[in-house]
């Protein structure tokens, strides 16, 4: 008998040091970085792109696994997801915002990302005034709906499998999300980061590079085009989470209903027409991103001139500085800021110049109280003030603009 219970205490103790499926150390790190990874794809691919911003629709067999696997992963809800982040484009950067950093502050947000989530989710208002159009089948009102089930038999897994360090693995692939779509994207990708676009809110970009977190490191391409199912934008961008859809648009388990619009160039026309106008208004952040290229062309000239003309330091000095917001839009601009980029223009003539031509350029789509022919005429005086400036940059880029088509 005594040796019996020997045994059976050895095995136990074996088990609970390798489990049933022995595995290396970097084995368990490969394990831990393929599952999260899997979440990482179902949350931008399912989650967001499909579910909450319709950008793309997925086939059953995709579908159905990566609502199993979140329900495995994470325990979230469709529902409860898709309506919370539509909120947050709905009130971004505002009081309601469910979690925006310039409101909540980033430390708030980075720490509390998953309590500020469940919150929320707990508001009834938002889940029936957003989360239309979600799942509401047998399997979601019976199975994924009980939160706790779904992580605690990914836990019973990971013991079995793993055996002790099965709970340390189950740690991460629970914390996984929480810190970096809770915290990272929705706390830094509003705070910190480089923007091609300006958006109306403060999203970034991350980095250039999305692959840890599935793509959704563009933040700032996906918040100007909410509706694409790509994040990628310009040629060094990398979007693995696209590379993913593609695939699977190409074996028929999904169809891409929208990418980002491209403003095309063609034949320079001798005045903008009505065309003109169409593909400046349906393409006016890259519009607005190819001027800020102007600017800063601007910029550079303005900054050599005073190097050659051996200016002060101060007035060196302040163009560098205020040369940060000079692509902004006035709203966008820190207090702190306006006064120092207000010497900056006055000094300049040239870049006051673009900039308030800038603004007159934006008042194109932002002006609803004018007719297509009276926008038109507007378009077309505003290339003609632009070509006879004497600015280089300015003239280049009303030229360019007579070219453009959607």
């Amino acid at each position: 008998m005594s040796l019996d219970i020997g045994l059976i205490w050895n095995a136990v103790v074996d088990w609970l040091a390798h489990g049933l499926w022995a595995l290396s150390w970097w084995q368990l790190l490969l394990y831990t970085l393929f599952t999260t990874h899997i979440t990482i794809a179902a949350v931008t691919i399912f989650l967001h792109r499909s579910q909450a911003h319709r950008a793309l629709d997925l086939g059953p067999v995709p579908a159905h696994f990566f609502r199993f696997w979140l329900w495995l992963g994470t325990g979230m809800v469709t529902k409860q997801w898709v309506a919370i982040h539509r909120k947050h484009h709905a009130k971004c950067e505002t009081e309601e915002d469910p979690h925006s950093p310039q409101t909540r502050g980033l430390g708030k947000v980075m720490r509390e990302g998953a309590e500020l989530y469940r919150a929320e989710a707990r508001n009834q208002e938002t889940l029936k005034q957003y989360g239309h159009g979600t799942p509401d089948d047998w399997m979601e009102r019976h199975v994924y709906r009980h939160s706790v089930l779904g992580p605690s038999l990914m836990l019973i897994l990971n013991v079995a499998l793993f055996g002790a360090i099965g709970l340390t693995i189950w740690a991460v692939q629970m914390v996984w999300i929480p810190f970096w779509a809770a915290g990272v994207v929705n706390g830094v990708g509003h705070f910190w980061g480089y923007r091609n676009y300006e958006a109306a809110d403060a999203s970034t970009n991350l980095v250039p590079w999305g692959i840890i977190i599935g793509g959704e490191e563009l933040h700032n391409n996906h918040h100007t085009y909410p509706t694409s199912a790509k994040f990628s934008v310009k040629r060094y961008e990398f979007d693995i989470g696209w590379i993913y859809i593609s695939a699977m648009q190409k074996i028929g388990w999904a169809k891409v209903k929208k990418t980002p619009p491209r403003l095309r160039s063609g034949v320079v026309k001798p005045v903008a027409d009505e065309l003109t106008l169409e593909a400046v208004i349906a393409n006016r952040y890259e519009v607005m991103a190819r001027y800020a290229r102007g600017v800063r062309a601007a910029v550079k000239q303005e900054l050599d001139a005073l190097k050659q003309a051996q200016a002060q330091k101060a007035e060196v000095s302040l163009l560098k500085s205020a040369q940060r917001w000079l692509h902004r839009d006035a709203e966008k601009v820190p207090a702190d800021a306006q006064g120092q980029l207000a010497q900056a223009r006055a000094a300049h003539p040239v870049i006051d110049q673009m900039l308030t031509m800038r603004e007159e350029l934006r008042q194109l789509w932002l002006n609803t109280t004018l007719s297509r022919e009276q926008l038109t005429g507007n378009l077309q005086a505003w290339c003609q003030r632009a070509e006879a400036s004497g600015i280089a940059a300015l003239k280049d880029f009303s030229v360019k603009l007579r070219a453009a088509h959607a």
